[in-house]
């Protein structure tokens, strides 16, 4: 596949999303040539927050999560923040949309606290992956070998799953999920 017939998900909620782990990935992917479609819980924008307290940019989302299918897409992203990542991985629709993905082998990336949904999706045992170090023990608990790594590419799956620290992590985050879907990650 090249990146310009990519069409990429970004998985968030209404409330909480880190910031940069918004806007960064969503900047790339679109500066590589991918399509890229934000979608919320709810219709109206997203306010993200700069390191889980202090208000960030408003997103206008481009879809809700209830309206979006896998079958739509090439891969799918999913931004941290505590606050977005503890709804996400309770909401129903988040949990399926990740799981079609690693059962139709796309990738599926995840960064900070969004490795989260990948516990709740069932997509963590057997899988290398890393995260904000506070989940290591919830990965290593749900059966994964978590790695103090900027960023861990998985493929053992089936499916590739990647997976990124912190905001400190973006570069090379964003890289792994241009590269996963055939871009060159400049």
């Amino acid at each position: 596949m090249a990146i310009e017939d990519a069409n990429v998900l970004v998985l968030t909620t209404n409330y909480g999303t880190e910031q940069d782990e918004l806007v960064k990935p969503v900047s790339a992917l679109l500066d590589a040539g991918a399509h890229v479609v934000v979608a919320a819980q709810r219709a109206e924008p997203v306010q993200t927050l700069v390191s889980d307290q202090n208000p960030g940019q408003r997103i206008t989302p481009d879809a809700v999560l209830d309206e979006v299918t896998a079958a739509d897409y090439d891969a799918v992203v999913v931004p941290g923040g505590t606050l977005n990542a503890d709804q996400l991985r309770t909401d129903d629709t988040a949990r399926r949309l990740v799981a079609e993905f690693a059962r139709d082998g796309k990738p599926v990336a995840a960064i900070c606290h969004g490795p989260w949904l990948l516990v709740d999706s069932e997509l963590a045992e057997g899988r290398e992956l890393t995260s904000y170090p506070s989940l290591r023990p919830d990965l290593t608990n749900a059966g994964a070998t978590w790695h103090d790594k900027e960023v861990v590419v998985d493929t053992a799956g089936g499916n590739t799953l990647i997976t990124s620290r912190d905001p400190g992590d973006l570069d090379a985050f964003t890289a792994a999920i241009i590269r996963s879907l055939g871009g060159d990650e400049g």
